[in-house]
């Protein structure tokens, strides 16, 4: 008994070091991963800036009035994670960047945040790269306020079947290829934002009015087979005409005349 205790210790032991149970939560961040390099757009007018490239999302949040942000992902249920962050630096005021190895940046995880701790009582920004995949994205509101959401190259809101923004934006500007959505005051506790890509409204454009084509085709040739049937129905019919028949021109039956 006390060697299968063992065996069974060991075994709990590596499956916990391992990363496959959550009974020592999600573990610290990588810091190879917080220092990788990343070029950002310290756009200071805004209290928020979320950028959508291919595999990655952008973030950059103002830190005025904060010690630390806090930042987690949504699933599908309502339930909450940590988010996987990557490339983390900070931007002060006058305009010095520092990365993740600077000891005025410290990032913690639990189960269901990952906390950055920034420099207090500095107005400056934070800003960081998050995985991402598809044409669908929705993130919790982390930083209230003005806030610029910008689509992948290529990619457009706008047309309803295929796209939704919410909440709606204040305006959508086109710069170099890239959408934008603005907005003026952001309360709303996520944005959830599907789009599509240029090509995929010509293909839906093409799909469609190529539908429309077959349809009216479609029904241009049955209407003609059923007029045509109907002709040939009216031609071999036998008309029975009994108007000119007069049953007493030959006098009355044999025997009576």
């Amino acid at each position: 008994m006390r060697r299968r205790g063992l065996v069974l210790a060991a075994v709990l032991a590596l499956v916990a070091l391992s990363g496959c149970t959550s009974l020592l939560g999600p573990g610290e961040p990588d810091p190879q991963r917080l220092n990788e390099s990343a070029d950002y757009d310290w756009d200071s007018s805004v209290n928020a800036s979320i950028t959508l490239e291919k595999n990655a999302s952008v973030h950059v949040y103002s830190t005025e009035n904060r010690s630390e942000l806090q930042v987690y992902k949504r699933d599908a249920l309502g339930q909450e994670s940590h988010l996987e962050i990557r490339a983390l630096q900070y931007r002060y005021p006058n305009g010095t960047v520092v990365t993740a190895d600077h000891s005025a940046l410290s990032v913690t995880q639990t189960r269901e945040r990952t906390i950055i701790d920034v420099p207090n009582e500095t107005a400056g920004q934070v800003a960081f790269t998050a995985p991402r995949q598809g044409k669908r994205y929705s993130t919790p509101v982390f930083v209230e306020g003005a806030t610029n959401f910008t689509l992948p190259p290529g990619a457009r809101v706008g047309v309803p079947l295929l796209s939704q923004v919410n909440p709606p934006a204040s305006d959508r500007p086109v710069t170099d290829n890239r959408m934008t959505l603005t907005y003026e005051n952001v309360t709303a506790q996520t944005i959830r934002v599907r789009y599509y890509l240029q090509r995929d409204l010509l293909i839906f454009g093409s799909v469609f009015g190529g539908g429309i084509v077959l349809a009216i085709g479609g029904s241009v040739y049955y209407w003609r087979q059923i007029q045509s049937l109907k002709r040939k129905r009216e031609e071999t019919a036998i008309d029975i005409d009994t108007d000119g028949d007069d049953f007493g021109d030959d006098g009355p039956p044999p025997g009576m005349r």
